[in-house]
């Protein structure tokens, strides 16, 4: 079994590790809430190079890392034709999944479009917007905590698999919520004049990626075998993949710093592959 060393403390000390790993990823709402509240303007490429370099993180360990020890897991079970079947098709159900998710999200309410702090701004000195403001923050915070949840997941099982690769995939995670911050708490700010129910509302936004890990670990793990978690891990390696083409890189481009969203997309692939090979 992956997830046990024959050890309760060690086993313990990764429960932690990973659960505390993933509640850093999802409160990083609350550092986006806090940067809108201290920046005047927005700076578009700083965002797009980490936007790129987070989906360079989570491209690179998805299709080198994760979807291999998957397809090793269930051909250890399945045999290695089957395996691989098996491990395609789990890969692609998870991208589908998270497809899904967007399916149900209304596009006008979508947290993956992008907002500048002086647009917000603008909004909010035109009278009769704050009922509208509130709305678009109180709606972009569900839809973020809905998207949430299969990345707290996703975090979780890949941090207790391996802390190696949960840490780079947390702090891309994290990088990813840092605008997601800003698009919720800058519309209640200028709706309710509270940076305190703001903050809020962006830091409770972020609190359903660790109850995602708390349901993998309730649900999941006690039935964890080796075909399940090859099955998790494939699925995983497609929730980051379609997070980074389909949310990630185009949030980058919004921004208007498309060179600088491939830079930033290079240099986090080079992290990744360097910080795997150290490990060796």
């Amino acid at each position: 079994m992956h997830f046990y060393r024959g050890n309760k403390i060690m086993e313990t000390e990764n429960l932690l590790f990973a659960f505390g790993l993933t509640l850093f990823a999802g409160l990083s709402t609350g550092v986006g809430s806090a940067l809108a509240f201290f920046t005047k303007k927005t700076n578009t490429r700083f965002l797009a190079f980490t936007l790129g370099l987070s989906a360079g993180v989570m491209i690179y360990v998805s299709m080198v890392e994760i979807y291999f020890k998957a397809r090793e897991a269930l051909a250890a079970d399945l045999g290695e034709k089957w395996g691989s079947w098996v491990t395609a098709i789990a890969f692609f159900v998870g991208m589908f999944a998270v497809m899904l998710i967007d399916k149900f999200v209304p596009s006008h309410e979508n947290p993956h479009e992008m907002h500048r702090v002086e647009e917000m701004r603008g909004a909010a000195g035109q009278k009769g917007q704050e009922h509208s403001l509130m709305r678009m923050g109180v709606l972009t915070a569900i839809a973020i905590a809905i998207h949430n949840f299969p990345e707290g997941i996703a975090t979780f099982m890949a941090a207790m698999q391996d802390p190696r690769l949960g840490v780079p995939i947390a702090v891309a995670i994290a990088v990813h919520n840092i605008p997601e911050g800003i698009a919720v708490s800058v519309p209640v700010y200028y709706a309710t004049g509270s940076r305190a129910k703001a903050f809020r509302l962006s830091f409770l936004s972020g609190l359903a990626e660790p109850v995602g890990a708390l349901l993998a670990w309730l649900v999941l793990m006690p039935f964890l075998t080796e075909t399940l978690f090859g099955l998790i891990f494939a699925g995983v390696a497609g929730i980051m993949v379609f997070i980074s083409v389909d949310q990630l890189l185009p949030s980058a481009r919004k921004y208007g710093e498309h060179h600088v969203s491939i830079y930033g997309l290079i240099v986090g692939m080079m992290i990744m592959a360097v910080s795997l090979l150290l490990f060796i």
